[in-house]
């Protein structure tokens, strides 16, 4: 299992690596390091911002998918598209995501990255996700992640559970 997330971690990591080429070359936008990973690349705002414009590969999203506790109906529901679409995207070759379409994707990794850090692990992180939350308004955390406000009400959620503050 172990081994598993070590191949699953590079594999992303030099999907992100290839992808951030592209976007320097396409771009114009230059990284100093370019032995960046992924977690690195989600904390790089303007790096983010080039890469939405860019617009994400499939097959660099389906790496952030396998990282996300979320199956393809949420994420179908998340992008705007139905499931089906999703599927006929993904066999298309060399299909791209929409600007608004990247977007979601980067902010969704993101909320994943960082409850991965808060919580200990994986099942406690998916868990909190599907469990109505008090702090928000008696909502599902999940639920919340249709839209930008929702997400940065989870972010900030993850973030007080972070330092120890429980409402």
């Amino acid at each position: 299992m172990e081994n598993l997330k070590i191949k699953s971690r590079a594999a992303i990591d030099i999907a992100v690596r290839v992808f951030v080429e592209k976007v320097e070359k396409d771009r114009g936008y230059k990284l100093i390091n370019k032995n960046i990973t992924y977690n690195e690349f989600l904390k790089n705002r303007m790096l983010i911002v080039h890469s939405i414009r860019e617009g994400i590969p499939y097959h660099f999203f389906d790496l952030i998918k396998e990282r996300t506790p979320f199956n393809e109906e949420d994420w179908a529901t998340f992008l705007g598209i139905s499931a089906k679409s999703l599927q006929r995207n993904k066999a298309k070759e060399n299909f791209v995501f929409k600007a608004l379409q990247s977007e979601k994707i980067f902010e969704l990794a993101e909320v994943t990255s960082l409850g991965k850090e808060v919580f200990d692990t994986d099942e406690q992180f998916y868990s909190w996700l599907k469990t109505p939350s008090f702090a928000l308004g008696n909502l599902k955390p999940i639920e919340l992640l249709k839209d930008s406000y929702g997400k940065e009400m989870v972010v900030n959620e993850l973030n007080k559970i972070d330092q120890g503050i429980f409402v």
